[in-house]
């Protein structure tokens, strides 16, 4: 089950898709131009850590290969999205173009809205005149991604949407389905609240032609994936289960990073939307890293989707056959720990699909690292490194205020999620908060999974 819904921006180019990305989330992620067809890739926002929000790349005449694909996004975005916001410029009449995109949403049967951006401009057209896309007024929307005209109001909308798919379940994810009492003793949510899992996900993430295929097909035991030295192969998720230990696991191959295309715009590449939904749906992300191309940005901004997923991760060093010199893995090795630095807890795999090499690893990694996501720690035992890490190293703030951490609970679990309670910990540093972290995984290593946190403020009459 995905723990966050996709919102993709579909439409023409120079709909203002990516400025309204930018708009809702309320920060530069997406490059915005005034030339048509800037956004080459799928530039990915988590929004209030609610919904993830996809802009695809606008929808052009295939006169080409490369623009074929960009159809082909936009296919990939109706298909794997769970609300689709077709979005036009209105200043613009509709035409032929802007009707087939909104006739494949409705067709999907999935929660469709229009947004009419660019209501700012004086030539902007009446609704009325859209109406013939057949999108109920009362799920139309006015835009303006320059101004924040009907930005508060759609995005309420898309929060109501998907906080019904989401259910209770996202009470969990956000550390609220466990609330701590004024004592300090955990009140948690019934165990009816929180869905049970049948079996354990593990997804295959990486780059085109980085052996996930392979993988796949050894560890499945079956040549289920079309394995091809052809970059982009495999495009839909595959899956295959079985049995490890007598636990049931179900393994997802997904498609790789897309071919990067014209870096005039300087856009960074992102995942393509079927590999982030494997990311929201898995337990546990197996990051595979070519041995013979260790070095990659691509690999380091999937690491980072992983963990802002909150999901298991191990880096998967595949290929290791073709490096004949031990010296030259533990150069890789070397260099992967530098590189992903910002993950100190997630184990380094060497494998290889041809010979076999710690195949089956995986399997043993993953389920420890479930098993880890899953760790309760009681509050006694966490409120004991507190006063450990307070009395080793006091957290430093302005000349005469100072954050004073008084206790800490865990509030859930998938990953282990803390919560501290104090006064002025708005002031606590960054390299405080690490530095709590690294004292949690001195006692609880917790390897392969991210830990969250919250630190919030008691009332002053409480001090």
């Amino acid at each position: 089950m995905k723990t966050l819904p996709i919102v993709a921006l579909i439409g023409q180019t120079n709909a203002g898709k990516s400025s309204l990305l930018n708009r809702i989330a309320r920060k530069n992620i997406a490059i915005v131009a005034r030339e048509e067809g800037t956004t080459r890739d799928n530039v990915v926002a988590t929004i209030d850590n609610s919904f993830i929000l996809i802009d695809t790349a606008g929808l052009k005449d295939p006169s080409d290969d490369f623009e074929a694909s960009i159809q082909e996004q936009i296919e990939d975005a109706i298909e794997t999205a769970d609300i689709i916001l077709v979005t036009l410029d209105s200043s613009k009449y509709p035409d032929y173009r802007d009707k087939e995109i909104t006739k494949k949403a409705l067709k999907s049967k999935k929660p469709v809205l229009l947004v009419l951006n660019k209501s700012d401009l004086g030539e902007a057209l009446q609704s009325e005149e859209f109406l013939s896309l057949g999108i109920k007024p009362s799920e139309t929307f006015r835009t303006s991604a320059t101004t924040g005209q009907g930005i508060k109001e759609l995005k309420n909308l898309v929060l109501k949407l998907t906080s019904e798919q989401r259910g209770v379940r996202s009470l969990a994810r956000r550390g609220l389905a466990r609330e701590p009492r004024g004592d300090g003793s955990e009140r948690r949510a019934p165990e009816s609240d929180v869905s049970s899992k049948t079996n354990l996900k593990i997804a295959l993430i990486g780059r085109p032609n980085v052996g996930k295929s392979s993988l796949f097909n050894s560890l499945g035991k079956k040549q289920q994936a079309i394995v091809s030295s052809r970059q982009g192969t495999t495009r839909d998720i595959n899956r295959v289960n079985v049995k490890f230990n007598g636990q049931d696991l179900e393994i997802l191959d997904t498609a790789g990073l897309r071919k990067p295309g014209k870096r005039e715009v300087g856009i960074e590449k992102f995942s393509a939307i079927r590999s982030l939904a494997a990311i929201e749906e898995s337990d546990v992300c197996a990051l595979l890293i070519d041995a013979t191309e260790p070095h990659s940005k691509l690999d380091q901004s999937l690491a980072g989707q992983i963990v802002d997923a909150g999901k298991g991760i191990i880096i998967v060093l595949t290929k290791s056959d073709l490096i004949e010199d031990s010296e030259k893995i533990d150069e890789i090795l070397n260099d992967l720990e530098r590189d992903y630095d910002f993950l100190p807890y997630a184990p380094v795999l060497i494998t290889s699909s041809k010979t076999g090499k710690n195949v089956t690893k995986l399997f043993e990694l993953a389920c420890e690292i479930d098993q880890n996501r899953h760790q309760e720690i009681k509050t006694s035992e966490l409120n004991k490194i507190l006063n450990d890490a307070i009395a080793s190293h006091i957290p430093a703030g302005l000349k005469n205020t100072k954050p004073k951490p008084k206790y800490m609970v865990q509030t859930d679990t998938c990953p282990p999620w803390f919560v501290v309670y104090g006064h002025d910990l708005g002031l606590l540093h960054w390299s405080w908060k690490r530095f709590l972290e690294r004292k949690i995984r001195e006692k609880y290593p917790l390897i392969g999974t991210p830990i969250a946190f919250s630190f919030r403020d008691v009332s002053s009459k409480d001090r």
